[in-house]
């Protein structure tokens, strides 16, 4: 591998601390309440990485940066994360932001293990520099479309904002549903009011509406409208991005937001590993931790390991990629190279399709497993 050239004014790793960037939403338009999940997931790995000795002896440092769901403010803190002399980059949540770095990162010669992001094109072209830990969109909504047929939807309407995470949603779900008798709709939300949508829905005779869309705008409205007209009783709405796993969900909706499928990416059962980073996490959370918390965890534990074993010379960093196996909260951790992927890729995560139980919407309910 090439090691691009150090930039002017690099701050070496040679004292006290090891670094890594850290790249969380911490706010709007960013999904702050996912961040605050992803970086308690992060902060917990780095401190038990230093109560266990450091790396050779050196403690472990976390350097964050809020990208704020922003690809431009996402290069720009890669750029000063470099110069200050990361071993490596860790995180970010959307998927738009997380390419934009990894592009970046690519180009720096700059280690960087995504944590949370899935669209299938992280980089456009092969990155050596660059892994991933969340399964690939195409991996989960495939088994969320799965679930849509199992549970005898073929006509389901996607109510979408322009983006390209949400367009590569919808032509995942309709490459995997059409050969299968499935029929997806698309109803623009850059177009629709919520009640709009709901005329669409009789129109076109939908079972299903999943919401490719924000949270709590433009989401929270339509999932109200829907749920109060009663031509739609019996509408299955989802929400495969993971909307619902979060608090804020609960806290908008109400009884509303139960009974909504969502993907997540735990196992049935945390092995011993993983209930004991619960529990920290729950603590440090004061909330039941999501998967990206978890996400965050699984991060700092693969690069302490690569960083013990190989040191903070990024090139070797990034060389050790293929050669990692490391046991996460969720499961043993290996990457390798996937078709039509270009990052290093954990292959995979374990994937679930979960609702919130309308009868207690505070306990998730198991209805699909990939």
């Amino acid at each position: 591998m090439n090691t691009p050239p150090s930039p002017p004014g690099v701050e070496r790793t040679d004292g006290s601390a090891v670094r890594i960037g850290a790249l969380v939403p911490l706010t709007r338009p960013g999904w702050a309440e996912a961040g605050r999940h992803l970086l308690a997931g992060l902060e917990l790995g780095v401190r038990e990485v230093n109560d266990t000795g450091g790396i050779a002896g050196r403690p472990l440092e976390l350097v964050v940066r809020d990208t704020a769901a922003d690809p431009r403010r996402a290069v720009a803190a890669v750029d000063e994360l470099a110069g200050l002399g990361v071993a490596a980059l860790a995180g970010e949540y959307h998927s738009v932001v997380a390419r934009a770095a990894a592009a970046r990162a690519d180009a720096l010669g700059l280690p960087f293990l995504c944590s949370s992001a899935v669209l299938d094109a992280l980089t456009e072209q092969p990155a050596e520099w660059v892994a991933r830990l969340a399964p690939a969109q195409s991996h989960g909504w495939k088994i969320y479309a799965d679930f849509l047929l199992g549970a005898g939807h073929s006509r389901i309407a996607v109510a979408a904002q322009p983006s390209v995470y949400w367009a590569s949603g919808t032509r995942v779900l309709r490459d995997h549903l059409a050969p299968r008798g499935g029929t997806v709709i698309e109803l623009d939300m850059g177009a629709l009011t919520p009640t709009a949508v709901c005329d669409e829905l009789v129109g076109h005779r939908a079972t299903a509406l999943l919401l490719l869309v924000g949270h709590p705008e433009p989401a929270v409205p339509i999932v109200r409208a829907v749920r109060r007209d009663p031509r739609l009783a019996e509408v299955m709405i989802g929400a495969p991005a993971g909307q619902p796993e979060f608090a804020g969900w609960a806290t908008s909706l109400g009884d509303d937001g139960a009974a909504i499928p969502f993907l997540r990416y735990l196992p049935e059962r945390l092995g011993p590993l993983g209930a004991r980073v619960g529990t920290a996490l729950c603590e440090r959370l004061a909330e039941a931790p999501s998967f990206v918390a978890f996400e965050g965890y699984d991060t700092v534990a693969v690069l302490a390991d690569v960083l013990r074993s190989h040191g903070v010379d990024r090139a070797r960093i990034a060389e050790s990629w293929p050669r990692v196996a490391v046991e996460g909260t969720r499961g043993r951790i290996r990457f390798s190279r996937t078709p039509d992927i270009g990052v290093w890729q954990w292959t995979w995560a374990p994937v679930q399709v979960v609702d919130r139980d309308p009868a207690e919407p505070e306990r998730f309910r198991i209805l699909h497993t990939g």
